[in-house]
């Protein structure tokens, strides 16, 4: 396992490495395109920067504070809305690994939370909160908060086709 991680370090810098290497060839071909393209790079890094800050903050905040197993009880038959607001709100604010997550929901359904909602949770975490920035940053406030709403319209939808089959 310690391996697996040590190669994902490494990793990391080698495409600094590389990215390094390609800026040093670009400036040895035309100085003049390699600045600008450095410029460009940091401009969007001083716009997406604040944000990013903010998204870590907050889910360094949130993953200390809120722990998964206590959500068990907001998850059964009679959750309503509460309980689709939960599953949607935490599939956006979950990250990590799906793998990670299947054991723990594994548990929160032995403890009766609803299929319809764990599907919700899954589907909504399509929205990955880091690449918020990203995307306002490319496309723009307007594209990125439709999109998110359709992903949560479409977990939602998801979720409940599921409660229907098992119906």
């Amino acid at each position: 396992m310690k391996e697996k991680v040590k190669a994902k370090n490494r990793s990391g810098w080698i495409l600094l490495g590389i990215t390094v290497v390609l800026y040093g060839y670009a400036a040895f071909l035309d100085t003049a395109i390699a600045l600008n393209a450095m410029n460009k790079s940091l401009d969007v890094l001083k716009m997406i920067a604040p944000i990013l800050l903010i998204v870590f903050f907050l889910m360094a905040v949130l993953n200390t504070f809120i722990k998964p197993k206590s959500i068990a009880k907001y998850l059964g038959e009679k959750s309503g809305y509460k309980g689709w607001t939960l599953a949607l709100v935490s599939g956006v604010l979950s990250h990590g690994s799906t793998l990670v997550w299947y054991p723990m929901l594994s548990e929160l359904r032995k403890h009766g939370a609803r299929d319809g909602l764990i599907v919700a949770f899954f589907y909504a975490r399509a929205i990955k909160l880091p690449w918020i920035p990203v995307m306002i940053g490319y496309f723009g406030l307007g594209f990125t908060l439709v999109l998110s709403f359709y992903i949560l319209l479409g977990a939602l939808l998801q979720g409940l086709l599921m409660e229907r089959m098992k119906a």
